[in-house]
């Protein structure tokens, strides 16, 4: 029996996770056939699923767990991007399956059973278990043989589990001592060159559906460049196949039920797989088609629409960005007059030895940003005078729209070591006012802004700052902005050529960290505080998470109602009787 075939007689698709409940059926989407049988082929060890979203690979890693825990029991090990992700899979993924399968309800006991062996992320069942763990715990990939490795969604995988290593690399450890090991990867990809799901793609046999033209029977596989639609019309959606055909979107199903699994290259025991979303049953093509319209005018939504409807790894346009041509966008404004569409202010500062380099700005509405003011302190930073003076630019006030505002938050680099024991005590005691330190973290795909935690023999609260992952979004995509508009940065006319020769004075390269390829920004030239600068407002204004459109509401104008007018629409109060204090209660 293979996997498609268990599935398709045991499996129960239960309310909580699918839109059709009831009796799986693979016919609904033929490609999952192919996918899931070759978990059977003797010959095939490694299966790396590389697909968009919403074709199915988490009800696959289902078939495959339930085809493993009820007909060929085995110890399979199941690997989220975290612990909490994990726990998220065991109750709303495993334990709906497990209660509405009649053929695994008595076999997997229950987080309520007596049994201490079995809890959220350990179930038992005769002959194997399942545990599931997430990409960043060390602990839970060691010491424990396995025969099934699942690792779902590998591109969110942080690099390291801990200090251990790959977390991809650890897991396949663990599976040595099985001559019959299946090792299944899925994700949906993410940058090229740092993408895990499409570097284990490129080793393998790379097979890509191919289905057959209902009218001219041409084989060929559904691409994106093919699909055809009106500007205006954007409804009217239809798809040209490489002959030019013209196929309407009714005919998918019957070309999706003809379709075949073909190998575009050649690989032992590993077998590839591709898909995109114009393939799913569950997306229709105009809706593919409207998520890039609306996606198309910012580089990030792109990105997003790149990865996880075409599933396919963004390219980026250059690693770098020239500081020449950037004085031309610089505008008529100063920290004096500042433009009104600004609602909030941070700030942040760099600590050297001799100086601090300290950057305020003003944020709008979806992240649009302005320059406002790039003040550098000089002195000696280990004397209380030179604190001071940092401390009263840190309580500049700035009046925008007729408003006096200060900084609503403000961070203060203290990565390098030289002054971090300065950096505390200055913020210590300042957390009313917003002031914190900040450490930078280079590990990718790190948030812009971490949870905070305590630090130092002061106990002040420290953030962590995701420069790589800021930098991403500073580089390709808000400075390469060519209008106005969200996430656009503005400079004043006040900054010199060496502002954006800082701003600019780091480029991406890639490089090879454990044997991994690793996208990495590197310096082009000596001096970077400005990008630096630029990398902990936007932390600052992650660790704010304000609400702006509530901030921009306040800003408008309210309507005044004229006391004749107020009288006749205001409801009268209703006269209460005063209570009596001693009889009443």
């Amino acid at each position: 029996m293979t996997v498609s075939q268990w599935a398709d007689e045991y499996r129960k698709l239960s309310p909580e996770s699918s839109a059709e409940p009831g009796q799986w059926r693979t016919g609904r989407a033929p490609y999952q056939r192919g996918m899931m049988d070759a978990v059977n082929d003797p010959s095939i060890e490694t299966i790396v699923i590389m697909s968009s979203a919403q074709i199915g690979k988490t009800e696959l890693i289902n078939n495959v767990v339930g085809f493993y825990a009820s007909h060929d029991p085995a110890p399979i090990l199941c690997l989220q991007p975290t612990l909490e992700m994990a726990l998220t899979w065991s109750k709303d993924r495993l334990a709906p399956m497990v209660r509405d399968t009649p053929a695994l309800k008595f076999k997997v006991k229950g987080t309520r059973s007596r049994d201490s062996g079995n809890t959220l992320l350990h179930k038992v069942f005769p002959g194997g278990h399942i545990t599931m763990s997430g990409a960043n715990s060390a602990a839970s990939l060691a010491s424990r043989p396995i025969r099934i490795l699942l690792c779902d969604e590998v591109d969110r995988y942080p690099p390291s589990a801990g200090t251990e290593g790959d977390p991809v690399s650890l897991g396949r450890k663990r599976t040595a001592t099985f001559w019959n090991r299946k090792i299944i990867l899925t994700s949906t990809p993410t940058i090229k060159d740092a993408s895990r799901i499409e570097y284990e793609f490129d080793l393998s046999d790379q097979r890509r559906y191919y289905v057959p033209c209902p009218e001219c029977d041409e084989s060929q596989t559904l691409k994106w460049s093919n699909i055809v639609y009106d500007k205006d019309d954007p409804e009217d959606v239809s798809y040209a196949c490489d002959n030019g055909c013209v196929i309407d979107e009714a005919k998918k199903l019957w070309m999706l039920e003809r379709g075949e699994w073909v190998a575009e290259s050649e690989s032992k025991r590993r077998a590839g797989f591709h898909l995109n979303e114009l393939y799913s049953p569950w997306r229709k093509w105009r809706e593919v088609v409207a998520d890039f319209i609306e996606s198309k005018g910012n580089r990030e939504t792109l990105k997003t629409w790149v990865n996880t409807s075409l599933g396919e790894s963004w390219e980026e346009k250059g690693d770098g960005i020239e500081f020449e041509g950037m004085m031309e966008r610089c505008e008529a404004y100063d920290k004096d007059s500042l433009p009104d569409d600004i609602l909030l202010i941070t700030s942040v500062v760099d600590v050297q030895h001799d100086r601090f380099e300290c950057l305020s700005q003003g944020w709008g509405v979806d992240k649009e940003r302005w320059n406002i003011e790039h003040k550098i302190i000089h002195g000696d930073t280990a004397k209380p005078d030179t604190w001071a003076m940092l401390d009263d630019w840190l309580l500049t006030n700035y009046s925008v729209a007729g408003r006096r505002m200060m900084a609503a938050c403000s961070l203060i680099d203290s990565g390098d070591g030289a002054r971090t024991e300065d950096v505390y005590n200055f913020c210590k005691g300042k957390a009313g006012r917003r002031i914190y330190p900040v450490k930078g973290s280079s590990k990718y795909y790190e948030p812009i802004a971490s949870r905070p935690i305590k630090a130092g023999r002061q106990r002040v609260t420290l953030f962590h700052c995701g420069t790589d992952t800021a930098k991403d979004s500073i580089i390709f995509s808000s400075l390469q902005m060519e209008e106005p508009g969200p996430g656009y940065i503005h400079f004043p006319h006040t900054v010199d050529l060496e502002f954006f020769k800082q701003l600019t004075a780091e480029t991406r390269k890639t490089k090879m960290y454990r044997g991994k390829k690793r996208l990495t920004w590197v310096k082009i030239r000596e001096r970077n505080e400005v990008i630096d600068l630029h990398v902990y407002n936007l932390c600052a204004y992650a660790v704010l998470s304000p609400d702006i459109k509530a901030l921009q509401k306040r800003r408008e104008p309210v309507e005044v109602v004229e006391p004749e007018q107020r009288r006749t629409t205001q409801k009268a109060r209703p006269i209460r009787k005063r209570k009596n204090w001693v009889t009443d209660f």
